[in-house]
């Protein structure tokens, strides 16, 4: 089953079963967005649950893979008048459809562990995000070693057909750090209550030569 088709499945239930689970780290992820604001994507915006939670004066645009998701976010922006909302649209985490430096925020919520190639997805972010723009994620992070490291690797075949891995550790995200210099590690913390959930923030390095770069919301206001 593609996660397309498995996210179609949950859509009818999606916030009543996730909502609550994932409440605290979708406010943990726009309070980090927001410390940036402005022109600020979310990839896999779900049924657009987290919508309603961004300031006003933040200009949105959402992207998932599943369509079946996507009716229930422009619902949810219709029936809200979401005016901060600018786009909802059909979009693949890992060719995303945005030329480089498109946006001030990436946010990521529970995604980077569903797509088949998390460092694909990770490596479009980092393009589509301006130079001192964040990177904005709430991940799943497996254990390192252990029994709660082989329960999880036993379980992938599960939580796979389901839409997301159990078995994800950090050096997903570390090895990719290391290629590419210019995300830097600015915050890494577990959720509560339980901690198996974590909100890690890379910063775009400016470039070399704009050490002051100028907002994309305000370049192109």
């Amino acid at each position: 089953m593609g996660v397309a088709s498995a996210y179609d499945r949950w859509a009818p239930v999606y916030d009543m079963v996730f909502g609550p689970v994932f409440r605290r780290g979708r406010r943990a992820a726009i309070d980090a967005a927001e410390r940036v604001g402005g022109r600020i994507l979310e990839v896999g915006v779900g049924t657009g649950i987290s919508l309603p939670h961004y300031r006003t004066d933040s200009r949105i645009t959402g992207i998932d893979i599943a369509d079946q998701m996507l009716d229930k976010a422009r619902d949810r922006v219709k029936r809200l008048n979401l005016h901060h909302v600018e786009r909802i649209a059909i979009g693949d985490a890992e060719a995303l459809e945005f030329a480089d430096a498109s946006f001030d925020v990436v946010v990521a919520q529970y995604v980077v562990s569903a797509v088949p190639h998390p460092d694909r997805a990770l490596s479009e972010f980092l393009r589509v995000v301006r130079p001192g723009g964040m990177i904005v994620i709430t991940t799943r992070l497996g254990a390192e070693a252990g029994v709660r490291a082989r329960i999880e690797r036993a379980l992938m075949p599960v939580t796979s057909r389901l839409g997301w891995r159990t078995d994800f550790p950090w050096s997903v995200y570390g090895d990719w750090a290391e290629r590419h210099p210019q995300a830097e590690l600015v915050e890494r913390r577990p959720l509560p209550p339980l901690g198996h959930f974590s909100l890690v923030c890379f910063r775009r390095a400016p470039d070399a030569q704009d050490n002051h770069p100028t907002p994309v919301h305000a370049a192109i206001a």
